[in-house]
């Protein structure tokens, strides 16, 4: 591989904004938030909408609220009626 042109690979910590769950794994990604991790150590923080934890075809059951359609969420974004 040629050196300087592949980004850094690091340890990252991805945290559900729904469900709280959080898990450790290797990324590029890179993140101004940091978390101490169970093993005492700071890692960067990415939070992410969906994981395995909250995902329908992993659990079976849709576990967050229904957030409404297109159209309903535009309206409600703009608040007209």
């Amino acid at each position: 591989m040629k050196p300087g042109i592949h980004p850094n690979y690091q340890k990252v910590v991805f945290m559900d904004v729904n469900s709280g769950y959080k898990f450790l794994s290797g990324s590029t990604k890179t993140s101004n938030e940091t978390i101490e991790w169970e093993d005492g150590n700071t890692y960067p923080l990415i939070k992410v909408e969906i994981s395995c934890d909250t995902h329908p075809f992993y659990t079976g059951k849709q576990k967050f609220v229904e957030r409404g359609g297109r159209a309903q969420r535009f309206m409600e974004k703009y608040k007209q009626k």
